[in-house]
């Protein structure tokens, strides 16, 4: 098989799947999963489709930006009720010395300063599943934890889809090039982001 088939079938397969009618519902399914598993590529998808909706015109822009944000809450929430009903030292993966250092932080920080801290952990892999799980562990209000995590959710789920919008708009070489590219900068910019987050986490614990 040559490469220009291969790019032939593989472009044709984005249009179809740009135009699918369950696009937006697969997109909404992995950000959901994303929430509690943070190898589900949750950013990459509605970077993915930020991608198409320029590329291909569809699925439309601000249909992808309203389905991740809805999504990213509605995971959000699910980690806040999971922390919520069984605590953070239910199951053997949470009592592990780093994951039980990121709990400790996510509930230190939470109390000094939650509003930045639930805005920012969103675009932070592990830090969005630490502090959604501590938020319901240290019963955090619902009403003031919806505050906090839907502008939050709106936020990302706006960064993330207009990341690969931008990259359509300005990279050439067609959808597939445009995806490929968005992809590869939604999972560096947050490995980047986990590596910094982490880096600090550890740098605070011998002052803590």
């Amino acid at each position: 098989m040559g490469p220009c088939y291969s790019g032939t079938v593989t472009d044709a397969w984005l249009q179809a799947l740009a135009h699918s009618p369950w696009a937006l519902p697969a997109m909404a399914g992995l950000v959901l999963g994303d929430a509690l598993l943070v190898v589900i590529p949750g950013e990459a998808a509605v970077t993915t489709f930020g991608a198409l909706a320029v590329a291909e015109g569809a699925p439309p822009l601000i249909a992808v930006i309203a389905v991740a944000a809805l999504a990213a809450l509605l995971g959000d929430l699910g980690c806040y009720a999971l922390g919520r009903t069984v605590g953070l030292d239910r199951w053997r993966w949470m009592r592990g010395p780093r994951v039980t250092a990121a709990f400790g932080w996510a509930r230190d920080a939470l109390a000094r300063r939650g509003a930045t801290l639930m805005f920012t952990a969103r675009f932070i892999p592990f830090a969005r599943l630490a502090v959604n799980l501590a938020a319901g562990a240290s019963r955090m209000p619902v009403p003031r934890y919806l505050l906090l995590a839907a502008p939050a959710a709106t936020a990302w789920a706006l960064y993330q889809a207009l990341l690969g919008a931008a990259v359509a708009a300005i990279v050439p070489g067609g959808t597939v090039v445009a995806v490929a590219v968005s992809i590869a900068l939604a999972l560096a910019l947050g490995a980047a982001a986990d590596a910094v987050a982490g880096r600090a986490r550890r740098r605070r614990a011998p002052e803590a």
